[in-house]
């Protein structure tokens, strides 16, 4: 029996360990040709090892899947062009891209550098920008040219960016960002055939070891590969009428994160917004009555 995403070419970055590599397993096993990219640096940035990505091969052909490495820095504009490139060189086509590749450089913004706050920025929002502005054009040119396309890009984003977390201003702005560059690029890529969806992991890996205590439960409850049926169904074609969402998903859990909705409102006339001496009693009306904030609850 064919599988769920028989015969479609996925590339998936950030696919060396992880949740990443729980993508690029289950995929292949459903059926896709799956690149593996990873630069295989440490969790801060640091270095390169082209390691981790092949034994990821390794294991998928062993399997009897199809798969290539690929060990290309995703914040790099002209390597993340190369990468796109290099699938369709390889397989003929492109069908989905997973922008999974991530750091983290944790601290207060009291005392995060300049660094700490650019190389998070920069592989994170800035990668997903280059390797989804690639793919775009892509299948934007496909489709011009009168070919069918079915396309997906599957951003990541975290709760750190959707709800918020102390110590990860650098971290949670970009995963922000990304929920929102994923809302708006998929009202522009409707048009070319192209979904453009997120999914934010509840998962434990090297990249929350150190952000609370883990149990031999939580590890097991919280496996990284549990977060991707959702991304491998997403890659799929039955989820062709399913875009522009943010899921949550792992620990035994799957749901859609609503983005920002306007909350408590006054209108001029209504009240006087005009003189600011006399606002503070209506913002304490609105602000009583609105959701708090959940940073630090989820």
């Amino acid at each position: 029996m064919a599988g769920l995403c028989e015969g479609r070419v996925v590339l998936i970055t950030g696919a060396g360990r992880g949740i990443g590599r729980g993508y690029a397993l289950l995929l292949a096993a459903e059926g896709a040709k799956v690149i593996v990219n990873d630069l295989g640096a440490e969790r801060d940035g640091a270095g390169a090892d082209i390691g981790p990505a092949q034994e990821v091969v390794n294991e998928i052909t062993a399997a009897g899947g199809e798969a290539i490495v690929n060990g290309a820095d995703v914040s790099d504009f002209d390597a993340a062009s190369g990468m796109i490139d290099a699938c369709i060189a390889e397989y003929g086509r492109l069908d989905a891209v997973i922008n999974n590749a991530g750091i983290l450089r944790d601290r207060t913004v009291a005392n995060m550098t300049e660094g700490e706050w650019d190389s998070v920025i920069k592989v994170h929002l800035k990668g997903t920008f280059n390797v989804s502005h690639h793919a775009a054009r892509y299948w934007r040119d496909q489709s011009k040219q009168g070919n069918a396309v079915d396309a997906r890009i599957i951003n990541t984003a975290s709760v750190s960016g959707l709800y918020g977390q102390i110590g990860q201003a650098n971290y949670g702005a970009a995963k922000a960002g990304i929920a929102t560059f994923t809302i708006i690029s998929s009202a522009e890529l409707e048009r070319y055939g192209v979904t453009v969806n997120a999914v934010a992991p509840l998962a434990h890996t090297r990249m929350t070891e150190d952000l609370a205590t883990y149990t031999d439960e939580d590890r097991a409850k919280e496996a990284p590969e549990r977060v991707a049926p959702i991304v491998t169904w997403l890659v799929s074609e039955q989820s062709r009428h399913v875009t522009g969402r943010v899921f949550e998903s792992g620990g035994g859990m799957l749901a859609v994160a609503e983005s920002w909705q306007r909350g408590p409102t006054v209108m001029d006339g209504d009240v006087d917004l005009n003189d600011p001496s006399g606002l503070g009693p209506i913002v304490d009306d609105l602000l009583a009555t609105a959701k708090p904030n959940a940073i630090g609850k989820v």
